[in-house]
C-alpha cells in the first residue's frame, strides 16, 4: 500500500490476481438456482430440477443439508412450501457469504490487515409475525411465478404489506427492500417481453427479502460507543432517481490509544429525479455535518459516539466536533496499513459488498479506450472510474494522471477493481489532491459554484411548489 521507506506496508497486488479454490464451484451453484428462478417453480422443467439440485450438493457438508436436499427435491417437483423457499434462499446466501469471506481473507492477505472478531447476535425478538409471513407468502408467489411470468398483478402484491410495514421501525429495512423490489420489477412487467433479465440481481434481492422475513433477522445491530479522532480518507456517493446516499470511509483513532480502526458514517435521503450531481450535497449536507468536515479537510473529535459492531458510525452532532486539519493522504500513508478492519454482519456477506479502503502508489495508470488500469510492480488493477461520481472536480482524465490514489477495493464480473475516491496528481509542477467529496460541504471552486447554483434554484423551486401543495 505504502513503500516501506515511507513506514507502510506494501500491498501484495499479485495476490489478489490469483484465482480462489472453490469460488467458480460456488458461483456456478448460485446461477444454477438463479436460472430455476427465471422460468419459476410453479411447474418446474427437468432442467429446473437439475439446477435445483446443484444447490442442494454445493451445500451437501453444512448444517443445511438436510434441509436444502428436501427443499430441493419439493420445488423440483413444483410442491415446495414457504418453508422450501426460506431454505434455498438461505443456501443460495450461505454460498455467497462463503465467496465473499474467501474473498476478503485474500484482501487481507495482500494488504496484511487485521480484522476484528464477530460479536455476538442480538437477540431474536418476534415483531408483527403476520405482516413478515404476508411477505413471505408474496416472495413465494413470486418464485412460482418466475421472471419470465410475473405480472402486474403478482407484482402489485406487495403494496399493502409494504404500507403496513413502514410505520414499524423494526421492519422498515424489510419495507424499504420490498418496495424498492416491487417497484423495479413493476418497470419490467410483463416479464414474458423481457429481453434481458438481471437474473444475479433479482435473485439477490429475493433471497435477502426472504430471509428478513425471518423473526430476529432485521434485528437492530448491537452497538457500542467510540471516543477519539475520526480521520476521514473519503466519500462514496451513490445517487438514484429517487434517493442519494454519502458514506464516509475513516480511520478512526481511539482516545484510549489502542489500535485505530476502519470506521464507516453514511447518510441517505429521498430526492426528486431533478435535483442530480452537485444539488444532491445541499440534500445529504444538513443530516451529516461530517460532510463538511471532508470538504475543508478536517478531522473530528468525537465524544461517546453510537457505532455498530460492523464499524458504522451512528452519527449524532451532539457527539462530534471539528478538530484540526488533517489530510486524507497524510492519514493513508500514516495510519491506514495498521488499522484494524471491521468484521462483517452475516446477511451482508456478498461479494457485492466488499468495499474497503486502500492507498496505492508506485503505479502506472493507462488508458485503453473507456478502460482505466493501474499497474503495480508489473501486476494490472481494472480502475472503476464508473464510480466516480459527477458532484465534485474528480474526473476519469485526473485518474489518468496521478500518481497516488485513495480508493476502495471492490470485486466484480470475476476480478478485483479500484474504485477511486481521491488521487494526488502534478499541476503545473505542484502536487495537488482531488477528492470525489471534494464539494460535500460546499466550494469555491467556479465549476462547482456554478453547478452549485443551479443546484440551489432547483432545489427552491422544489420547496416552494412542496409548499403551495401543502398549504392547499
Amino acid at each position: 500500500m505504502v513503500p516501506a521507506d515511507q513506514g507502510g506496508g506494501l500491498m501484495n497486488v499479485e495476490l489478489l490476481a490469483h484465482s480462489v479454490e472453490g469460488l467458480d464451484e460456488a458461483l456456478a451453484a448460485v446461477d444454477a438456482f438463479d436460472r430455476a428462478l427465471v422460468a419459476g417453480l410453479l411447474r418446474p422443467q427437468p432442467a429446473q430440477a437439475a439446477d435445483l439440485t446443484r444447490l442442494a450438493h454445493a451445500v451437501s457438508g453444512t448444517p443445511l443439508a438436510s434441509r436444502v436436499a428436501e427443499a430441493a427435491e419439493k420445488a423440483g417437483a413444483g410442491a415446495a412450501g414457504e418453508d422450501h423457499f426460506v431454505a434455498l434462499a438461505a443456501a443460495r446466501s450461505a454460498l455467497l457469504g462463503s465467496v465473499h469471506d474467501a474473498l476478503m481473507a485474500r484482501v487481507d492477505e495482500a494488504t496484511g490487515r487485521g480484522r476484528g472478531e464477530d460479536g455476538a447476535p442480538p437477540p431474536v425478538e418476534g415483531h408483527a409475525v403476520n405482516l413478515l409471513v404476508a411477505a413471505r407468502s408474496w416472495l413465494s408467489d413470486l418464485a412460482r411465478a418466475g421472471w419470465q411470468g410475473m405480472d402486474h398483478d403478482t407484482v402489485s402484491g406487495a403494496a399493502q404489506i409494504v404500507s403496513a410495514m413502514l410505520p414499524d421501525p423494526d421492519l422498515r429495512r424489510l419495507a424499504t427492500l420490498l418496495d424498492g423490489f416491487a417497484a423495479e420489477l413493476a418497470a419490467s412487467c410483463p416479464g414474458a417481453t423481457l429481453e434481458r433479465i438481471p437474473a444475479r440481481r433479482w435473485a439477490d434481492l429475493w433471497s435477502r427479502a426472504m430471509l428478513l422475513t425471518l423473526p430476529g433477522a432485521a434485528a437492530p445491530a448491537t452497538t457500542g460507543t467510540v471516543t477519539g479522532r475520526l480521520l476521514p480518507l473519503g466519500v462514496d456517493l451513490h445517487e438514484h432517481a429517487t434517493a442519494a446516499q454519502a458514506q464516509v470511509h475513516a480511520v478512526f483513532e481511539p482516545a484510549d490509544g489502542t489500535a485505530p480502526r476502519l470506521v464507516r458514517a453514511g447518510v441517505a435521503v429521498p430526492k426528486p429525479d431533478t435535483v442530480v450531481g452537485v444539488g444532491v450535497w445541499q440534500l445529504l449536507r444538513p443530516h451529516l455535518s461530517l460532510l463538511a468536515a471532508v470538504g475543508e479537510g478536517l478531522s473530528m473529535d468525537l465524544t461517546d459516539m453510537p457505532v455498530t459492531a460492523e464499524g458504522d458510525l451512528i452519527w449524532s452532532d451532539e457527539h462530534a466536533r471539528p478538530g484540526e486539519p488533517a489530510d486524507a493522504f497524510a492519514t493513508a500513508r500514516v495510519a491506514l496499513a495498521a488499522a484494524t478492519a471491521p468484521p462483517t454482519a452475516p446477511l451482508d456477506r456478498h461479494p457485492a459488498r466488499i468495499a474497503v479502503p486502500v492507498l496505492l502508489e508506485g503505479y502506472t495508470a493507462q488508458q485503453d479506450d473507456d478502460t482505466w488500469t493501474f499497474t503495480l510492480a508489473g501486476h494490472p488493477l481494472a480502475v472503476d472510474t464508473d464510480r466516480v461520481p459527477t458532484a465534485g472536480p474528480l474526473t476519469p482524465e485526473a485518474v489518468t494522471a496521478s500518481t497516488a490514489c485513495i480508493g476502495l477495493l471492490r470485486w466484480d464480473a470475476g476480478a478485483f477493481t479500484v474504485q477511486p475516491l481521491a488521487v494526488e496528481t502534478t499541476v503545473r509542477k505542484k502536487t495537488v489532491a482531488l477528492h470525489a467529496g471534494a464539494w460535500a460541504g460546499g466550494t469555491t471552486d467556479k465549476a462547482g459554484v456554478k453547478a452549485e447554483k443551479a443546484a440551489t434554484d432547483a432545489v427552491a423551486v422544489l420547496r416552494e411548489r412542496a409548499g403551495r401543495l401543502l398549504r392547499k
